[in-house]
């Protein structure tokens, strides 16, 4: 009788460099509602906000103030719409590759709030005028003053991808990888075996 295939070192079992489906699956809801609840809000607030005096929530702390930007914070790159669009595809793209070898159920989440915001922003800029790549974001939230002048205004879809990036960044510091691995201090798997277990019983 032959013995099963081992795992390699540093690999949580011989299937590791395969998605795991309930990994992709949350990934891809965690975009879409990320995504729907941008564009719901950004519906409302061109509805109800528009040539409206910003709204004051909060005793100041929030104001729901509608604008429209064609840069990045603070209007950086302004003069340079096109360039948004093109940074965005990239990271989709990106995204997409990741997920070839997700295992990592924390890691969907971060995944998909980027994914989710950056197609937010990504539908402003390409179907919102004044033209296809060069469309202005929808903004509408804004803190401790009512046009921007403390922190820049922004939307959900920022929130969403800020959210990610910081919980992507405390899964790198915690040794959290994306194929399901703990990488410890001295850079060993540190709970190769308890991922092992979690996949099986995802297989039974």
């Amino acid at each position: 009788m032959t013995a099963a295939p081992s795992a390699e070192p540093g690999r949580t079992d011989p299937g590791g460099d395969k998605p795991r489906p309930r990994a992709v699956a949350i990934l891809a809801g965690v975009a879409l509602v990320a995504l729907l609840a941008d564009l719901v809000t950004k519906h409302l607030a061109l509805a109800t906000l528009t040539d409206r005096e910003p709204v004051r929530l909060l005793g100041g702390l929030v104001y729901l103030s509608l604008t429209r930007n064609s840069g990045a914070a603070w209007s950086i790159g302004a003069d340079h719409t096109w360039i948004f669009p093109l940074i965005t595809i990239g990271v989709v793209g990106w995204i997409v590759w990741m997920a070839l070898r997700l295992r990592s159920l924390p890691w969907a989440i971060s995944l998909g709030l980027v994914l989710g915001g950056a197609l937010g922003n990504l539908v402003d800029r390409i179907f919102r005028a004044p033209s296809p790549f060069h469309g202005h974001v929808v903004d509408m939230i804004s803190l401790f003053d009512p046009y921007g002048q403390v922190w820049p205004v922004f939307n959900l879809a920022d929130s969403s991808l800020v959210c990610g990036v910081l919980l992507a960044v405390l899964l790198e510091l915690t040794g959290r990888q994306r194929d399901g691995r703990r990488v410890g201090r001295d850079g060993d798997p540190a709970d190769a075996s308890a991922t092992q277990g979690a996949d099986q019983r995802e297989r039974a």
